[in-house]
């Protein structure tokens, strides 16, 4: 008889936006005639740059022509791309990454994911608490997270509380993490790490010979220079982390599909190489992001791409701002949405993530992401994005202010 994996049945019925997108078109269907204000998944809506426009009709241009045409690519992706972002990310900031280090792919959700394949279900595994679900949930479904308590906690994980009262940055927990997920600038608080914070993440790593998965997703909205970009601007994490990033929400390529992880070659764990096992894991599970789509990506560190990118960031972070400022001119608790595209609300007198969720839409048309979706910590929070329209975020500023 076929057999499941089970631990797929300790999940909840409904990823988190899944259910968020759920509520939302029950709500535009009781309220034809109202606009409905989407400030909760975190995709974006400004549209490509022109330049990477033009580089993806050149790319299809190439791949109808036979000289041009290209099949089956690298899998860790295409020289032209992965030294770019070598050159660029890296390199200019004199982060010590070499271009054979990256690995191009579909997604940091898809490879926050697949790590875990190269690594074994028995680790401890420490998160966030509020947390991206995917680092939570792919553990789950690899058996590494036990089961959920009646706190809604999975008892082998560590949890790694992020508070108010400690800035929403998570404390080195007393007892050993094998596997330690950190994603700065954060999803889903907007709280970012210093250098201060993060050399003694990479201390705990080498002392107890830790493995740091770092989701660097959301770098691009770094204003600040002194707040670290990249784990490998600490020194030492070359011998213990793994980071990933992505041109979703720095390049618009949330339907596109292109990112890219940073395994450094001298990175050991088990006596084995984690570079060599990932790529024996890619190139046996996956065949690498379009040529097309590469050639996209190469466009956003052209002089003129890189600054049509600019220019969208710098729009988000214009949203942020209204939405930031607006609320707690509405005198309501916010924080984020500053060196990050996220704002983190404190829900009013106690009322509960999903129930304020619901109020909001009900009273403003504004849909959000409840807190508690994110983790037992999250709880009593809402999040929402800056990744709409200016001139959608005022009116959701305005609706909520008069809401409530």
């Amino acid at each position: 008889m076929t057999k499941i994996n089970e631990n797929y049945l300790k999940l909840k019925g409904s990823y988190l936006f899944a259910e968020v997108a759920r509520r939302a078109e029950v709500s535009a269907a009781q309220h034809p005639d109202r606009e409905l204000i989407r400030l909760g998944i975190g995709d974006v809506t400004k549209p490509l740059a022109p330049a990477v426009v033009s580089a993806l009709h050149s790319a299809v241009d190439e791949m109808g022509k036979a000289e041009t045409f290209r099949g089956y690519g690298p899998y860790e992706g295409y020289a032209f791309l992965r030294d770019l972002i070598c050159e660029h990310d890296y390199q200019s900031r004199h982060i010590p990454v070499e271009a054979d280090e990256i690995f191009v792919s579909d997604g940091a959700k898809s490879d926050c994911g697949n790590i875990g394949d190269i690594l074994g279900t028995d680790n401890v595994v420490a998160v966030c608490d509020p947390v991206y679900p995917v680092y939570v949930d792919t553990n789950v479904m690899a058996g590494r997270a036990g089961d959920m308590d009646e706190n809604g906690q999975w008892g082998q994980l560590i949890y790694m509380p992020c508070l108010k009262e400690n800035n929403f940055t998570p404390l080195i927990p007393p007892k050993c993490a094998d596997i330690i997920y950190l994603c700065f600038p954060n999803n889903p608080t907007g709280a970012i790490a210093t250098k201060k914070e993060l050399t003694a993440w990479v201390e705990y790593a080498k002392k107890n010979d830790s493995l740091i998965l770092y989701d660097s997703a959301y770098e691009a909205f770094i204003t600040d220079p002194d707040i670290p970009r990249s784990i490998f601007e600490i020194p030492g994490a070359r011998e213990c982390a793994i980071e990933f990033r992505s041109f979703s929400k720095t390049a618009g390529f949330t339907g596109l599909r292109c990112a890219y992880t940073i395994i450094p070659k001298d990175l050991k764990r088990g006596g084995a190489s984690l570079h060599d096992l990932w790529f024996r894991r890619q190139s046996t599970k996956y065949n690498g992001v379009p040529y097309i789509v590469q050639r996209a990506a190469a466009a956003v560190y052209s002089k003129e791409g890189g600054a049509q990118i600019q220019d969208t960031i710098s729009y988000y972070h214009n949203n942020a701002k209204i939405i930031r400022e607006g609320l707690q001119k509405a005198g309501l608790s916010v924080s984020g949405g500053i060196n990050a595209p996220y704002i983190w609300l404190e829900t009013p007198d106690g009322i509960n993530s999903w129930e304020f969720f619901d109020l909001l839409m009900e009273r403003a048309g504004v849909v959000t992401t409840p807190g508690a979706g994110f983790g037992p910590s999250g709880e009593g929070y809402i999040r929402l994005t800056a990744f709409g329209e200016t001139s959608a975020a005022q009116r959701a500023v305005e609706r909520i202010s008069k809401a409530f």
